[in-house]
């Protein structure tokens, strides 16, 4: 009598394995890429908002550089925003220019600094 077994043989595993193998090397450094790009965006976010308040605060007589005056439930931030990438705190700058924020996070690829006017 002939005994009929179910199931899967090694080869096709190894071919589903190798299957997956490829699919992940592809999408994983782009995934890597994308949450680069998306953390910088929303740095370059945070780095706007910050500079919109710093600049109401000048308006106001205020100095954005002070803490007390930016964030808080009195400031114009209600809650310090970090960075997303690193957790860094933002550095707020008042100059002749004007305020200048930056960030320590980012990178020579996807640079954590507002746009230039």
């Amino acid at each position: 009598m002939k005994r009929m077994l179910k199931g899967f043989t090694l080869v096709e595993i190894m071919i589903v394995v190798a299957i997956i193998a490829i699919l992940a090397a592809v999408a994983i450094p782009n995934f890597v890429k994308y949450r680069k790009t998306s953390q910088m965006n929303a740095c370059i976010s945070n780095m706007k908002q910050i500079q919109a308040a710093a600049e109401q605060a000048k308006w106001a007589g205020k100095s954005p550089t002070d803490e007390e005056v930016m964030y808080g439930a009195k400031g114009y931030i209600k809650t310090k925003p970090k960075c997303p990438e690193k957790g860094t705190d933002y550095t707020v700058a008042d100059g002749d220019d004007g305020v200048t924020i930056t960030c320590s996070g980012g990178d020579t690829d996807y640079p954590h600094k507002l746009p230039e006017d």
